[in-house]
């Protein structure tokens, strides 16, 4: 089946990109009942759809012409979600209109926006660009959609995941009431339908059968792996497939500088791409990408969406997705145009329900099974080697008098070896990344009481001098052998970097490792004792990791019981400083004015209170006060109940008694305010030293 199309200039664009045949979703939308309707494609990515809503509306735009006029007004409008995906369409578009002359523009985020104002100044016939750039030229009146013939709406599922349906309805509601509306989407959910029934006349729908049974040229992988040795499964990941191009997806930006980082330090050539970068740094780790300068894309969902990159034969989940349609979107950037790809799924023990879940709700298959091993990455590094195009190649002439040298000097084991050395120094080391098997039982010996007594031994607080010992799950049982490494806590030593580097340089497992104990400036090892002397032998001296690793002999653990502070814990402390038993002393109430030692009264405090006998004998008396004579106060008539506080007649003595009321609630005498400041105060007026009331100082109360 060959395309039906009625412009020759975009038939020759197609021939000169060997386009023989179209994909389902192409030959759908050019179809006779599919012409200048308006369309509502449901199809996945990598299904050629880009092509496919290019060639929809090149009748509309040509109108039968070979190639357009002159550059006015843009005559269709492209709408994607992202910047990399707007500007990935520009590029296909371009090549697709070259012999039809059209000018194809891009408006997204991250660009200077006066250079995108000149250019839609100048003119353009087609204009790709994000809902938010485009709304802003159009608010500004920089981008003119009177005379729009077509919009259309690439992964519209995703502009409304991400917000924009706010952007996209005002960009509709401005464009002209005769112009053809293509949405393509992955996916039908209600607010699909909702804009498509709000913006489009009748719409045919258009359902590729593809999209029903996901994507077949994706072969799915679920990796088992530990929850901290994620990191290590990548990298032998990308190590085991050795793919052209692979991407590496993360639900954080700070994920993928951290994984970024790793692969780096591994020997990676890794770039990054996340919504934290400009524009330009996107446009760069991209293009470092298509030009081969990287192999490794670590990403996020939002910046990864859409984009097409040749030869990405990988798709790694270092973490899982949220729901299936994402899983879909990101494991659709291989296995495109008809080629095979594979996507890789990492799962933990605590994510294994999820993923299950996400594969059954996307109706994927996936093979379970374990990270690759260093022992099998190792086997196809040498049949890499054997095939590699440097060995079969033919001899040159500048090359002759170098090969006779090497031939007369050296031995030709001496040759190879060294083509080896040469060969691996360029490729990451592989890691010990383990599979934790997902509830099969492992075998192991049961414990004594040795064990448990051995379990029991002291090491200090946390362990010997003071550091917790790191143990692995499932290490050795029996004696094991303690081993010195020189790099400590203040070179940055990790357990989880140092496991994989002992397994590789020593030739065992895991399982033959047991407790590592970190130290400021030192590690010690716990190795099986079966294994013991044939890993020294494959360990000692310094690797290309310049760590030394030697046996901790009993001299050296005697000398680290002492430092610079002094002797251990276990050594006895010295004379003179045992520490006395607290003694709780009775409780002794204080007289009040006394001092509780001497008995003498307490200076400044004045003299001691003695009760009221002290207070009103003659001497010592309170000051302003006399002695109380009850028979003075009967002739006085203190005691009258009709004699005032004064000595006047009670006023409210007569009406209580009459009305049985209690004098405290007899009638008083209204409150009359005096003016501040007039009645005199001290010694009263008229007699030396009188002042006003208003001249002292005022109360707290009156203060500003």
């Amino acid at each position: 089946m060959s395309f039906s199309l009625t412009s020759p200039s975009l038939a020759r664009a197609l021939a000169d990109r060997n386009y023989a045949e179209p994909t389902p979703v192409q030959n759908a939308v050019l179809e006779e009942n599919a012409r200048g309707r308006d369309l509502l494609v449901s199809s996945q990515t990598g299904s050629g759809k880009t092509i496919a809503y290019g060639l929809a509306i090149g009748e509309t735009l040509l109108g039968g012409a070979e190639r357009l006029g002159r550059a006015a007004k843009p005559l269709a409008l492209i709408i994607a979600p992202t910047r990399e995906l707007a500007l990935q369409v520009q590029r296909e578009l371009a090549w697709l209109y070259e012999h039809a002359g059209a000018k194809v523009i891009s408006c997204v985020g991250g660009m200077d926006p006066r250079r995108e104002a000149m250019l839609l100044e100048e003119g353009a016939h087609i204009v790709v660009g994000t809902p938010g750039r485009l709304r802003d030229h159009i608010e500004r009146r920089r981008l003119d959609v009177s005379e729009l013939r077509a919009v259309v709406l690439d992964e519209a599922d995703e502009m409304l995941d991400l917000g924009f349906r706010d952007d996209l309805e005002y960009i509709l509601k401005t464009t002209p009431e005769g112009r053809r509306s293509l949405l393509f989407s992955a996916t039908f959910p209600k607010a699909i339908i909702q804009l498509a029934q709000s913006y489009q006349k009748d719409a045919l729908r258009i359902e590729v059968e593809a999209a029903r049974r996901g994507h077949a040229d994706i072969a799915y992988k679920a990796v088992r792996c530990y929850p901290k040795e994620a990191e290590l499964a990548v990298v032998n990941l990308l190590r085991f497939h050795n793919a052209p191009v692979a991407l590496v997806f993360c639900n954080t930006r700070n994920a993928v500088r951290h994984l970024e980082a790793i692969l780096l330090e591994r020997g990676f050539t890794a770039v990054a791409l996340s919504g934290e970068l400009g524009q330009n740094e996107r446009n760069a780790a991209l293009q470092a990408l298509r030009d081969g300068r990287a192999r490794v894309c670590v990403a996020t969902d939002v910046a990864a969406r859409g984009i097409d990159l040749p030869g990405l034969d990988l798709v790694i989940h270092a973490e899982l997705p949220n729901d299936s349609e994402v899983m879909q979107h990101r494991s659709g950037r291989t296995g495109r145009a008809g080629n095979k790809g594979i996507s890789v799924v990492l799962v933990p023990p605590s994510r294994r329900r999820k993923a299950e879940r996400l594969l059954m709700e996307a109706k994927l298959e996936a093979e379970w099974i374990g990270p690759p091993t260093a022992e099998e990455i190792h086997a196809l590094d040498q049949e890499r080697l054997l095939k590699d195009p440097l060995l079969s190649g033919q001899e040159g002439e500048d090359d002759a008098g170098m090969v006779e040298a090497l031939m007369a000097g050296r031995e030709a084991r001496e040759i190879a070896a060294a083509l080896v050395r040469l060969y691996r120094s360029r490729l990451p080391a592989a890691e010990e990344a383990g599979d934790p098997g997902f509830g099969r039982e492992v075998q192991r010996a049961p414990r004594t009481n040795e064990d448990y007594a051995a379990k029991r031994r002291p090491f200090g607080r946390d362990g010997e001098d003071g550091e917790r010992p790191h143990r692995q799950a499932g290490g050795p049982r029996g004696e094991t052998v303690w081993f010195r490494l020189d790099i400590g806590r203040k070179q940055g030593a990790d357990p989880r970097q140092l496991l994989p580097m002992l397994c590789r340089r020593g030739h065992i497992t895991r399982e033959e490792v047991g407790a590592i104990r970190i130290f400021d400036t030192e590690t010690k090892v716990e190795i099986d004792a079966e294994v013991a002397e044939r890993f020294y032998e494959a360990a000692k001296g310094q690797d290309r990791d310049r760590i030394t690793i030697e046996p901790a002999t009993e001299e050296r653990r005697a000398a680290r019981s002492f430092d610079a502070k002094g002797p251990a814990s276990e050594a006895p402390r010295e004379r003179g400083f045992e520490k006395k038993p607290f003694e709780k002393k009775p409780y002794v109430k204080k007289p009040f004015g006394r001092d509780a030692h001497d008995g003498k009264p307490a200076e400044g405090r004045g003299k001691p209170y003695e009760g009221k006998a002290r207070a009103f004998e003659g001497k010592g008396k309170p000051q302003g006060e006399r002695s109380y004579d009850p028979a003075r106060s009967d002739r006085e008539g203190v005691n009258d109940p009709n004699r005032s506080f004064r000595g006047g007649p009670k006023p409210y003595a007569a009406r209580a008694a009459e009305s049985g009321d209690r004098p405290g609630f007899a009638a008083k005498k209204p409150f009359v305010k005096k003016p501040f400041g007039d009645k005199p105060r001290g010694d009263g007026p008229g007699r030396p030293g009188g002042k006003p009331f208003g001249s002292k100082k005022p109360r707290r109360d009156d203060r500003g």
